[in-house]
């Protein structure tokens, strides 16, 4: 299967062809790889957040959204409730 032909698939056909691709047919020549002086100089970092899924609804949602004009209105939100 050429590029074109890819690109022309739905999402679905295009899952369902990469599910099935043998591994060997992965091309990795454009990711660095990591080797162990790599891995030996990283270090893992938490992310600080526990996402949790909530029924906020939308009006709520969009009011903060207007409220926190281009600052991050999560920050908004997180903010509000500890207070």
């Amino acid at each position: 299967m050429n590029k074109r032909d890819f690109l022309n698939m739905s999402d679905e056909e295009r899952l369902k062809a990469l599910a099935e691709m043998p591994d060997e047919d992965i091309d990795y020549s454009d990711i660095p790889e990591l080797d162990e002086e790599f891995l030996a100089n990283t270090k893992f970092i938490r992310n600080p957040f526990n996402l949790k899924n909530s029924a906020i609804e939308v009006e709520i949602i969009n009011w903060f959204k207007s409220k926190a004009g281009a600052k991050n209105y999560y920050s908004l939100i997180n903010k509000v409730l500890k207070e």
